[in-house]
């Protein structure tokens, strides 16, 4: 049995513990596990974040061990090396996968009926592999993908057409790294295509404006990794975001990470398209429209992941 209302975070780094702090003000869940190889730092995370409880719905929030995910609803692992100035995401994944390797089939034992999110990058190789590590249904692990990518694509649009980003309709698919792509073809504001708005506005119509704006939010975390060291917030808000929908049984639409099993030819990889997610996790993937050139993208953006699997050791 698990508690609903129950996440376990491991890891309190950087986004282990912005998580916290934001599923703490976000009022969803009443029970909340920090969890690290350093005691300590879960220690003194948890003491900061608690202090912080009184000016919010109230939240238990402790450190603890792996033991401790036992009848969390969720377990999200934040933990693993950060990305470095310069360091590709496939050059992170033998770092995590080690210790993937160390903590994945160990929650699925304590926890056999909680669902798995990974937030640890290379992230679609890392979902594809703790699939494996983990042996539980399909739909129960999953990464979160393409979701802040998503969201850095609306926002960059928002401010092309300033418009509410929440009224901007498109996904970022494949890998969450550097094949990713933006699907052009089913993007849409107010029911209005991207190639007639565009063409209205002038300021996307082009192959060269489009793909700007791609290499701006593909280069996003790079930016921000150079100026302050890591990402924490955006990403904290996604995991929120999908949290919230697990919990709530919401059946949100979200480009999260999961495995392929046959869309568009490719199977054994995990990667980000839209799927419904409910409280047992990714429900469906759903068939969106793509162009043949997106569809080769996308076919090239799972190649990339499946070169990154092979690579373990």
């Amino acid at each position: 049995m698990t508690s609903e209302a129950k996440v376990a975070i491991v890891g309190a780094g950087r986004v282990g513990s912005t998580l916290a702090y934001s599923l703490v003000t976000n009022g969803s869940v009443r029970d909340i596990v920090l969890i690290d190889a350093s005691r300590e730092r879960a220690e003194g995370e948890a003491m900061d974040i608690a202090h912080a409880v009184s000016f919010h719905t109230p939240v238990s929030i402790v450190p603890g061990e792996l033991a401790d995910t036992a009848g969390a609803a969720i377990t999200v692992i934040a933990a693993g090396a950060a990305q470095r100035v310069g360091e590709t995401r496939p050059e992170l994944f033998q770092r995590n996968a080690d210790m993937l390797k160390r903590i994945v089939p160990e929650v699925a034992r304590i926890n056999p009926d909680g669902l798995l999110i990974l937030a640890t990058n290379p992230v679609d190789a890392l979902t594809y592999l703790a699939v494996q590590l983990a042996g539980l249904p399909a739909g129960r692990v999953f990464g979160s993908g393409t979701v802040l990518d998503t969201a850095r694509l609306r926002a960059e649009l928002a401010n092309y057409f300033h418009v509410d980003p929440r009224n901007v309709h498109a996904y970022v698919l494949g890998e969450h790294g550097d094949s990713e792509f933006v699907a052009w073809s089913s993007g849409n504001m107010a029911n209005l295509h991207f190639d007639e708005l565009c063409r209205l506005t002038g300021m996307c119509s082009t192959s060269e404006q489009r793909s700007a704006i791609e290499e701006r939010v593909r280069n996003a975390a790079y930016e921000i990794i150079r100026r302050k060291g890591g990402t924490n917030f955006a990403i904290a808000s996604a995991l929120t975001k999908i949290i919230e929908a697990v919990l709530r049984d919401e059946a949100s639409v979200f480009t999260v990470s999961s495995p392929v099993d046959g869309h568009y030819g490719i199977r054994d990889v995990a990667l980000s398209l839209p799927a419904i997610v409910d409280r047992t996790g990714v429900r469906q993937v759903l068939p969106v429209g793509l162009s043949d050139e997106e569809q080769s993208r996308l076919r090239a953006s799972a190649a990339a992941v499946r070169k990154t699997l092979e690579s373990l050791q």
